[in-house]
Order: C-alpha cells, then structure tokens, then sequence
C-alpha cells in the first residue's frame, strides 16, 4: 500500500498535474491540503473517473482537505480537529480507507510571530497532540499525513538566515513536533532516510526551487503497527518541476 500526503496548493487550479502525478505514481491513498475550494467545488466527478473516491472538507479561498482511496470508499470519522469549538477553518479530516486510520492535516503557518497567528499556530497543534495521543491509545493502524508546518531539525531547511524569525522554525514550533515523536510516532521519512537532506517544500520566490533552497513541511507520522510494515519511503520531487506546479512536493511511504 502507497499513502503519499500533498499539499496541492489550489486543487482545480492545479487538477492537471494532480491527475498526472496519480496516474504515474498510482497511490493507494493520498492526502491532500490547501484545497483552496468550497465543498461543492471539489473534482470529485474527476476523481472518481481517475478510480479515487474521496471525502473531503473545503473552504472558500483557503484552507481545505481531503484524503482520496483508490478502488474503494473512505469511511469518514471525522471533519474537524477536537478542542476547539470556535475553529471552522478546513484543516483536520479523518477517515477509514483499506483498514488503515488516516488523519489529514493542515497545520497553520503561524506568520507573523510573535502574535495571534503564533499563537493560533501553538494551540492548534496541542489538539493536535492531544488528539493524536487518543488515536495512539486505539491501537489501531494509523497514519498522520500532511502539510505540518514545521522544519523538525535544521537540516529539514536550507542554510540561510532569511527564516530566522518564521513561525516554521521556533522552538516552540519544533517542541510541539518532538511531543508527537515522544509520543511514539514515528517519523517515516527520517526513519527511512535518517541522514539524508531531504525537502518537500520550495517557495516560488528567489528561484528556490532551481536553487533546491527548501524545507521538509510535509510528514507522515507512522503508528507502531504500521511501522514494522514500512518498507520504502520518500519524495517525488519532480513534481515541483511540473509547469504551474505547487510549491510542494507529494511525500509517500510504501507499507
């Protein structure tokens, strides 16, 4: 099985690649973030003829998540990150696809910081961990897959000064990430590749991409059940040469 997580960075703006990058890399599972599409927006029809069905959570302009499950129906667990009541931003979904749990997420940037969107930033990712720490106790096969926002250690960014002062790079920000870890999730790509530099992220600005100026954002935290089953993990990142492409890169593990 293939579980691969991509920020798409505006779904039917970038529909092309996306059904491109399916059909070349045929994941058996995928989540995707930054929807930036309403609900009925979805290429759900599209989808579907490609052979992945979907759930889904959008929102206008911004934000949105989905997770997609070739050959079968994901079984919705849940649309919303618990803890918070007030939140209605579209970045937490979960579902049941081919016997595995898959939570879907979009963390916030948290930029500007210091200040509220910091703060947003913190807090979002306590209930995150606090959630987290629930599915764990289910003992069930789960994965944790998405766009988390933050550089783990300093090889996950290129050397520069430029993000200094980026809510990505904190302390906080990497604290947070290490209590998942503590938890006992484990970190399929520095598990699979524990020395290399690897990167998923490239901004459009200052020729990043040309330059591989970028970051490791996007993960796939692993359950103790899935990994004695992880076989291969990694990056397709080629598919940030695509035209039109988003600034991210599809990450994916093989179980």
């Amino acid at each position: 099985m293939k579980i691969a997580t991509f920020n798409i960075n505006g779904i039917n703006k970038r529909l092309n690649n996306l059904m491109a990058w399916l059909a070349d890399a045929a994941p058996d599972i995928v989540c995707l973030q930054e929807l930036k599409a309403t609900d009925r927006q979805f290429p759900a029809t599209a989808l579907a003829e490609a052979g992945y069905e979907a759930v889904w959570k959008g929102e206008a302009s911004w934000n949105g998540v989905a997770i997609l499950c070739r050959g079968a129906t994901p079984v919705l667990t849940r649309d919303m990150l618990p803890g918070d009541p007030s939140d209605r931003q579209a970045r937490y979904i979960e579902a049941a696809c081919n016997g595995v749990i898959v939570g879907c997420l979009y963390a916030p940037n948290g930029n500007p910081q210091p200040g509220p969107k910091f703060d947003f930033k913190l807090a979002w990712t306590k209930r995150l961990i606090a959630h987290a720490h629930e599915l764990w106790s289910s003992d069930l096969p789960i994965v944790l897959a998405g766009d988390f926002n933050i550089v783990p250690e300093p090889r996950d960014i290129y050397e520069t000064t430029f993000y200094k002062d980026n809510a990505l790079i904190q302390p906080e920000s990497r604290a947070l990430f290490n209590q998942l870890l503590d938890q006992g999730w484990t970190d399929a790509i520095r598990h699979i590749h524990p020395d290399a530099i690897v990167y998923t992220f490239w901004d459009y600005m200052r020729n990043r991409w040309e330059r591989d100026a970028g970051l490791r954002l996007d993960h796939l935290l692993l359950s103790s059940n899935l990994v004695r089953k992880l076989k291969n993990a990694g990056v397709d990142k080629a598919i940030r040469g695509y035209p039109g492409a988003s600034d991210h890169a599809p990450a994916w593990v093989h179980i």
